[in-house]
């Protein structure tokens, strides 16, 4: 059995980055030692003071101490590890440019009243458990033991979690629209047309794109998207 030091150092970069600044930021704010208004996300002091930092800051706070902290922290631990390591494997640029993309895609839409956020941490959870959710559709999960469902509608199951602990229900909701939007842009529309208009940019040393995303798979195919890429590829033969 391997020691906690040991799981922590296993862990892939981007998962293990986010949640650590995650965890330390939450914990920071409950020691009272960092102030939740000083990285919450505010556009006017963004552009008329250039607190340009409030950007950033804002995706790392999960609310204070609490199960749904807890909850969110175990869904980066769990999925989104599992998601970096098994349908993102040795591709650690194009999972950082889906961060990347889903992080602007909230800011761009948090501008928008209706969904003014202080803090986007749990959208950008939420469309991390989208994604995997789209990669591994048929996966059973047992939830605390009681209900048992396919990964595909457990993004839909915490959102009703959500809803029974009190907690609004628009943030979860939010980052299932950006996450679709994500799995349609990179995947769907790609195997259905043939291009692709969210490709990996180079300067984060993109190493495959979603066309070989089957290479160097003994196995066949894991995933959502590689099982209809490798049947697209066949009907072409």
């Amino acid at each position: 059995m391997s020691s906690p030091a040991e799981y922590y150092n296993s862990l892939p970069p981007i998962s293990k980055a986010y949640g650590t600044l995650c965890f330390f930021t939450t914990v920071l704010v409950q020691l009272q030692i960092l102030s939740p208004k000083f990285i919450a996300l505010y556009y006017p002091w963004v552009f008329k003071k250039f607190e340009i930092w409030r950007l950033f800051t804002n995706f790392f706070f999960l609310g204070p101490f609490s199960i749904n902290f807890g909850i969110r922290l175990l869904m980066i631990a769990r999925y989104g590890v599992q998601l970096e390591k098994g349908a993102f494997e040795k591709r650690t640029a194009d999972f950082l440019w889906m961060m990347m993309f889903g992080a602007i895609s909230l800011l761009v839409v948090s501008a928008i009243p209706l969904f003014e956020f202080a803090f986007l941490g749990i959208p950008m959870v939420s469309m991390l458990l989208y994604v995997w959710s789209r990669e591994y559709p048929n996966s059973q999960i047992n939830m605390y033991g009681l209900v048992q469902l396919r990964s595909f509608y457990l993004p839909w199951a915490m959102l009703g979690l959500d809803v029974i602990f009190g907690s609004p229900l628009l943030p979860g909701l939010l980052g299932i629209m950006v996450g679709h939007l994500y799995y349609f842009l990179s995947v769907l529309h790609p195997l259905a047309t043939g291009k692709n208009y969210l490709k990996t940019p180079k300067w984060t040393q993109h190493r495959r794109s979603i066309q070989n995303r089957c290479a160097g798979k003994l196995s066949g195919p894991t995933t959502s998207s590689e099982r209809r890429y490798g049947c697209l590829q066949r009907k072409k033969l």
